[in-house]
């Protein structure tokens, strides 16, 4: 039983903002990415990210992908701006 609810907790997490397979480290993946790499380097990961997610909403995820796109966007924004 306690299996079944393990699984519907992961229907009801939050796969935009954060999505339980990148936070079982101890920090995000995204703070790991932005940590390895340089400024630019990670302004083009976030790029390639925005652009994955416009392109596939239609075909994929619908909502949530714009979703995703819309919250790459915002980091995007945040490293713009703090530079």
């Amino acid at each position: 039983m306690a299996k079944w609810r393990e699984m519907i907790s992961d229907f009801d997490s939050d796969m935009v903002n954060h999505p339980p397979h990148y936070g079982t480290g101890s920090i995000e993946c995204i703070e790991y990415i932005e940590d390895f790499l340089n400024e630019e380097e990670y302004i083009g990961y976030l790029r390639g990210n925005i652009a994955k997610y416009l392109h596939r909403w239609r075909y994929k995820n619908g909502i949530e992908d714009l979703k995703k796109a819309q919250w790459y966007g915002n980091r995007l924004m945040k490293v713009v701006e703090d530079a």
